[in-house]
């Protein structure tokens, strides 16, 4: 499968904020975005999900080949995207275990609409078996959906949530913000893990140092609203000894930077 996004444009409030973006991504390939505040990297990932306050001016996204800009979020999330929040929200009183069989079952019925739903033993086996591959404590399964995480714990929930859903594509929007290095080294050893040809991957961060953990096969730099470079992992290196200075001396200054990243 391929992830396609071709000449994109995006708005919000009447502002463009995407300028005419283009990527590919397969399956099996690790790909990090890169660039200063206020570029349009969290614009980016929240149009390929569909947020209704994103709007789609121009251009396409596509998996597989067809395009999925009609499709509602959960929709879209059916199809096999995935994304994990640079700030996800707490649900008091819905457990992490429900929350994902919920999830499941209707990921399940996207494929047949009579399925019925998955068993509570075989749902309890491979919670199991992804929190072994992740190193996670049973007990983390049974609290409240990110009510009182850490910002790693919240950050490994949602890894655990990918590790169980298994998309086609997961974007991360960030999240190596707000970790210490032992978390951000958990959360980054739980997405090796679960890395291989089945799962396409964009990592949105401003920092080389999830990278040292994360090894990408793609590395872009992302400048008023567009990728302006892209090569190898030595790309991210440049940016972490250089700053984004040659990036703005090479394009001129960022056009009217957006409190979003």
């Amino acid at each position: 499968m391929k992830l396609e996004i071709k000449k994109l444009h995006v708005a919000i409030d009447d502002k463009e904020i995407i300028k005419g973006f283009d990527l590919e991504i397969n399956q099996g390939e690790i790909h990090a975005l890169m660039g200063p505040n206020g570029t349009g990297k969290s614009t980016l990932a929240y149009a390929i999900m569909g947020h209704p306050h994103y709007q789609v001016t121009s251009g396409d996204i596509l998996i597989d080949g067809e395009s999925i800009l009609g499709l509602s979020t959960d929709e879209r999330a059916r199809k096999g995207l995935f994304l994990a929040f640079q700030y996800p929200v707490a649900i008091p009183g819905v457990t992490l275990a429900n929350f994902l069989r919920m999830a499941m079952n209707a990921r399940a019925k996207t494929d047949n609409p009579n399925d019925k739903g998955i068993s509570l033993i075989n749902f309890r086996k491979q919670l199991k078996a992804k929190m072994d591959l992740l190193k996670m404590d049973y007990s983390f399964s049974s609290r409240y959906l990110n009510e009182g995480f850490s910002g790693g714990e919240k950050k490994r929930a949602e890894i655990l949530q990918m590790a169980m859903l298994e998309p086609a594509f997961a974007i991360l929007d960030e999240t190596d913000s707000g970790l210490d290095i032992d978390a951000l080294r958990i959360v980054s050893e739980g997405v090796n893990a679960l890395a291989g040809e089945n799962l396409g991957v964009l990592v949105i961060t401003h920092y080389q140092r999830m990278l040292n953990y994360i090894k990408p096969d793609f590395v872009h730099v992302m400048y008023n609203g567009r990728i302006v470079e892209s090569g190898g992992a030595e790309l991210a290196l440049k940016l972490e000894e250089s700053g984004y200075d040659w990036v703005r001396e090479r394009f001129g200054p960022q056009e009217d930077a957006i409190p979003v990243s």
